[in-house]
């Protein structure tokens, strides 16, 4: 495995090492061993996939407060989308940063996200379908997120999303009062 740190520190771009035959290849998508050497969430305890019918489709940016903070490896397993997370650490010298990378079926690369960040998405083709690896089960109560098109981040979007539902297109804007602090204890 290939782990790629990202400009926003603790982020990860994790690409597969390919053993390649005739059939087509086999590699490893998780390893413990791995993640535990860079210091990595290797207690995963929830799976989940997203499919999104249409290309156009936002999800996010949503995260999860302590003591459900959350960390996450993604990949898409069918399609493609425009992955953001957003630093939300209080203490980071990239505080209210964003990253974002293109998450392909084909080019089967995953994306760790560590606590602390808000993570969305908007899919670039139809029948887009996402996996979900993540260390804590979902906590609704802890479930908190940030407005896509928050000037305060300005993350560059690859296309105007088209389908985004009422919850997403409603979270506060980073410096509304509810938020003008990033949240505590993530």
């Amino acid at each position: 495995m290939i782990f790629t740190e990202t400009p926003l520190r603790g982020a990860y771009i994790i690409d597969m090492t390919r053993m390649e035959d005739e059939r087509g290849f086999f590699a490893r998508s998780f390893c413990a061993d791995e993640f535990a050497k860079r210091g990595l969430a290797t207690h995963l305890r929830q799976c989940s996939v997203s499919f999104n019918a249409r290309k156009g489709t936002l999800r996010g940016l949503h995260f999860q407060v302590a003591p459900h903070a959350e960390e996450k490896l993604v990949r898409c397993t069918g399609g493609a989308v425009f992955d953001v997370i957003a630093d939300l650490r209080p203490e980071s010298p990239t505080l209210r940063q964003w990253f974002g990378t293109e998450l392909t079926a084909a080019n089967h690369r995953s994306l760790y996200i560590p606590k602390g960040f808000a993570h969305g998405f908007v899919s670039l083709a139809d029948d887009t379908e996402v996996l979900y690896m993540i260390s804590v089960p979902y906590a609704p109560g802890y479930a908190k997120g940030l407005r896509w098109n928050d000037p305060a981040l300005g993350i560059r979007w690859p296309l105007m999303p088209t389908v985004i539902s009422p919850r997403d297109a409603e979270y506060p804007l980073l410096d509304s009062p509810s938020l003008r602090n990033p949240p505590p204890a993530l």
